[in-house]
């Protein structure tokens, strides 16, 4: 896990309130400050190998980072997108089945892991605010079984735009409904994550360019004009929080 040392505190913390430490007390608070480290991860360095020891475990605060299986043969197969306030690595587990790459430059706040399952032990605020990130993981893991499993392609694609634009979207102020975000990963890491080809996954983003559900500007920056109507093409009925 090759980390830069950043030095940091917790006051003004772009995922304070949303991250494995958000319920903390200030004196829990002051225990994880003691054994915390922030680093930053260079885009398309490795954080993780699969089968490594896992020393560390983190949250995310910046960026992008995915998390795949190599075949013996050389395929891979991206298996998820960590997104800021998401946790990387498994207490009491000593080695990490996955690869987790920076699709994009990374910050994360990482604990020791031995130190971190001490926490766990005795801190309730911890452990029971990563026990509901693990559950809400667990009914996102399922929500994106029907997506992969049942959706055709541009359900696909404006289902992962969904998820993007509720967890990294900017609200215009004058119009609540129009969201800005930036695409964390390529073109062809987002046909990967979304098992589809790279021309399908080109053509679909352009048809629903062509039919004003999205705009772009650059390379990466994509504007929702209408979050409503992104929600009926990913025939999405959740109040909001669904398929995060």
């Amino acid at each position: 896990m090759p980390l830069a040392p950043v030095q940091e505190t917790c006051a003004g913390c772009p995922i304070r309130h949303r991250a494995v430490c958000a319920h903390c007390e200030p004196q829990e608070l002051e225990r994880l400050e003691r054994i915390k480290s922030y680093a930053d991860i260079a885009a398309g360095a490795p954080i993780f190998f699969a089968g490594e020891p896992m020393r560390h475990v983190a949250s995310v605060v910046s960026g992008a980072a995915i998390l795949s299986r190599t075949l013996e043969d050389g395929r891979r197969q991206i298996n998820g997108l960590m997104l800021p306030s998401d946790f990387i690595g498994r207490p009491w587990r000593e080695t990490i089945p996955f690869d987790v790459t920076a699709a994009s430059p990374v910050r994360l706040c990482r604990f020791e892991r031995i130190a971190f399952e001490k926490i766990l032990g005795d801190t309730p605020h911890v452990s029971e605010r990563l026990l509901s990130m693990t559950l809400d993981d667990l009914d996102a893991a399922r929500d994106w079984a029907v997506v992969l499993g049942r959706m055709a392609a541009r359900e696909r694609i404006s289902a992962f735009l969904l998820i993007l634009a509720r967890r990294l979207g900017r609200t215009d102020r004058h119009d609540p409904s129009r969201v800005t975000f930036s695409l964390p990963l390529t073109r062809e890491a987002i046909a990967d994550l979304l098992g589809l080809t790279l021309e399908t996954a080109s053509r679909q983003m352009s048809a629903l360019r062509r039919d004003g559900v999205i705009e772009t500007e650059g390379r990466s920056t994509v504007i929702v004009p209408d979050l409503a109507r992104l929600q009926e093409e990913a025939q999405d009925d959740d109040d909001g929080t669904g398929l995060t």
